[in-house]
């Protein structure tokens, strides 16, 4: 079994603002595209194009309806990828040491090539993070992008996940967690970050932002208009006919 390095001081991760998320998908297509062109094995489709197709993602995204105490229902978008934990079990069962942690950033990778596609990883993962590829037969995750992020062929405002540098609402983030003053610890701090899953002990490096409460309309009648008494100081023709009338012998009261 594969044994997890102390502690890093330093923790790259992701940021998840489930606030801003449109469930636009980008960051899935372009964590497909980057992926499958560049780092491991390529990322397989089976029946691509027919009802039964299947495939390998390194990151899905689901969304969920969430009835609030107050207010309207809501419709939530939740990316889910790997989550590089602390204490990752994926590492720990891994019966040849494909699955690891490194030790300079707390990333955890796979080395395809002692994989032997077993799926003890997949079995020990709480959040189903990882996936078999159907084709090569090893396990796939996501890798924080590891061959852009310190690749200085790239220029400095690509070195980050492709999903990062892909979403166009700015929900995804990215950066060392495991520095208090870093851009991301602040974001967690400031927004009230949660773990997933805290009671599986895995102490995930990636984390979520709550959604903002949203504006509680106030509640009317849409008949209110209708049933409001008729004014008593009127005004118009209709108001002088009255009076009219009024003064008629026999004349309306």
């Amino acid at each position: 079994m594969t044994q997890l390095p102390p502690p890093s001081a330093k923790k790259l991760g992701l940021v998840i603002d489930l606030d801003t998320c449109v469930g636009c998908h980008a960051c899935v297509v372009s964590c497909k595209g980057w992926n499958t062109e560049n780092y491991g094995a390529p990322l397989s489709d089976q029946n691509a194009y027919s009802g039964a197709a299947s495939g390998t993602f390194l990151n899905r995204v689901h969304s969920y309806e969430v009835q609030p105490e107050q207010g309207a229902a809501q419709l939530i978008h939740f990316p889910k990828s790997c989550l590089h934990c602390e204490d990752a079990p994926c590492v720990t069962v891994c019966p040849t040491g494909a699955s690891y942690k490194r030790a300079e950033d707390g990333i955890v990778l796979v080395n395809e090539s002692d994989c032997i596609g077993c799926g003890l990883c997949a079995w020990a993962c709480p959040y189903g993070a990882r996936e078999l590829d159907a084709k090569e037969g090893v396990m796939k995750k996501c890798t924080l992008c590891v061959d852009r992020i310190y690749n200085e062929n790239l220029p400095e405002e690509d070195r980050q996940p492709a999903c990062v540098r892909t979403c166009p609402a700015g929900a995804r983030h990215f950066g060392d967690l495991g520095d208090a003053e870093s851009d991301v610890s602040k974001l967690v701090a400031e927004r009230g970050g949660f773990d997933l899953m805290p009671e599986q002990g895995t102490r995930p490096v990636n984390k979520y932002l709550p959604p903002r409460p949203k504006d509680v309309e106030p509640e009317f009648d849409i008949l209110a208009p209708y049933l409001e008494p008729v004014a008593q100081d009127g005004a118009g023709f209709a108001h002088w006919l009255d009076k009219a009338l009024s003064a008629l012998p026999g004349g309306a009261k």
